[in-house]
C-alpha cells in the first residue's frame, strides 16, 4: 500500500534528504514544504493542515495533558539547543548575571513555547530565578499563539502582559520598555512581529556572552541537550495504518545516517592530515542528538516536568502518552 502524505518541516539538514526525495519512507510519498516553525506550529495546532510535521514539544505535552490530541509523536527530534544562552538584555539594564533578571521586564514571543519553557526551567534549576521573579511581556496575542489553541492562561503568581499589536519585542527593547527577552524571533512569518536586527546593536547583548562556555558547563553538569522540535503524525492515520510511524521513523534515521556519512568523509580528510587525534574523532562521531525514546528519555521527562511544575499542565504527562506503542522501544 502506498500513501501520499502532506508534510511540512523547517529548513534544516535533517529533513533535507526526505524533502529532496533522496530518502523515501517505504510505502509513503511525502508531499513536502518548508516554513518557519512559529507559523507551522500555529497552523498545525489551530487548523491541523498537515499529515506529518514538526511540532513544539512543550505545546504537544500541554495539549496531551488535556486529552487525546489529533497528533501522535514519533521520537524524531529535529532541533536541539541550549536555549537559555539565547537570552538578550539591554546593556544599561543592570543585568550582568542570571540573578539580575529578578524584578526585570522580560519579553517572550510565547510563554508556553518550548524554548521559553526550557529557559525558565534552567533559570530556576541552575540559578534560582523563578518565573514569579520576573514581569513578562508576550508578543503573540491569544488568537495567533500556540496557547490560544490549548487554553493558555498565565500560571498562578506570574505577572504577564500582552504586547500591544502596534508594538513588538524588538521595538520595546530598543526603546527601553523591556530590559531583555528570553529569545528573539525576527524572521518574517505570520505569527511573530519583531523585525529589528538587534544583534547588530551595541545597547543589546546576550546575557551569556560566552555562549559556548555556558553550553559546555550546562551539558557537562546535567548531560541534557534540550529538545525543541518533535515529529508528529495525524493520529487517525497511525490508528488506521500503524506501520506509517515506524516507516517514517526509519526514513529519518536513514537520512541522519546519510548526513553522518558525509560528515565522516570530511573527518577522514582531517584525520589523514593529522589535524584530529583519536579522542577528538571519537567525540565528533558520537551522536549528541539521538533519535528514539531511550536516548532522549531524560530530556523528554525534564520538559514534561517543567510544564507541570510551572503550571502549564495540571498533571504530569507521561512519556508513553506521547508516542505510539510500537515506537516506545526505539
Amino acid at each position: 500500500m502506498n500513501l501520499q502524505l502532506s508534510a511540512t518541516f523547517t529548513p534544516n539538514d535533517l529533513a533535507a534528504p526526505l524533502l529532496s526525495g533522496k530518502v523515501q519512507p517505504e510505502g509513503i510519498t511525502l508531499i513536502g514544504s518548508t516554513m518557519n516553525a512559529s507559523e507551522m506550529y500555529w497552523r498545525q495546532l489551530k487548523f491541523a493542515e498537515f499529515d506529518v510535521s514538526e511540532m513544539s514539544l512543550s505545546s504537544l505535552i500541554i495539549a496531551t495533558s488535556l486529552g487525546p490530541t489529533d497528533y501522535v509523536a514519533l521520537p524524531v527530534f529535529t532541533m536541539r539547543r541550549f536555549f537559555h544562552t539565547n537570552i538578550v538584555v539591554r546593556t544599561d539594564a543592570g543585568i550582568d548575571q542570571p540573578a539580575d533578571l529578578r524584578g526585570k521586564r522580560i519579553g517572550v514571543p510565547e510563554y508556553q513555547q518550548t524554548s521559553a519553557v526550557w529557559t525558565r526551567g534552567i533559570l530556576n534549576d541552575e540559578f534560582g530565578v523563578s518565573a514569579q521573579d520576573v514581569t513578562w511581556f508576550m508578543e503573540r496575542p491569544p488568537e495567533a499563539s500556540h496557547g490560544g489553541t490549548t487554553g493558555f492562561t498565565a500560571p498562578p503568581g506570574v505577572e504577564l502582559h500582552y504586547i500591544a499589536p502596534s508594538s513588538n519585542i524588538g521595538e520595546m527593547l530598543v526603546s527601553g520598555e523591556l530590559d531583555g527577552s528570553l529569545s528573539y524571533l525576527s524572521a518574517p512569518n505570520l505569527i511573530d512581529r519583531s523585525r529589528i536586527d538587534i544583534h547588530s546593536r551595541r545597547d543589546i547583548r546576550r546575557l551569556f556572552q560566552d555562549v559556548n562556555a555556558e553550553s559546555r558547563r550546562y551539558y557537562g553538569k546535567t548531560g541534557l541537550y534540550p529538545i525543541n522540535h518533535v515529529l508528529v503524525v495525524r493520529r487517525s492515520l497511525i490508528e488506521e495504518h500503524p506501520w506509517i510511524g515506524l516507516n517514517l521513523y526509519d526514513a529519518f534515521v536513514e537520512a541522519k545516517e546519510l548526513l553522518h556519512k558525509q560528515r565522516d568523509a570530511r573527518l577522514n580528510a582531517h584525520i589523514a592530515t593529522g589535524l584530529l587525534d583519536d579522542t577528538a574523532v571519537a567525540n565528533l562521531k558520537r551522536d549528541p542528538m539521538p533519535y528514539g525514546v531511550a536516548g532522549a528519555r531524560r530530556e523528554l521527562e525534564t520538559i514534561a516536568r517543567y510544564d507541570y511544575e510551572s503550571g502549564l499542565t495540571k498533571r504530569l504527562v507521561q512519556i508513553e502518552e506521547l508516542f505510539p506503542a510500537n515506537a516506545l522501544g526505539t
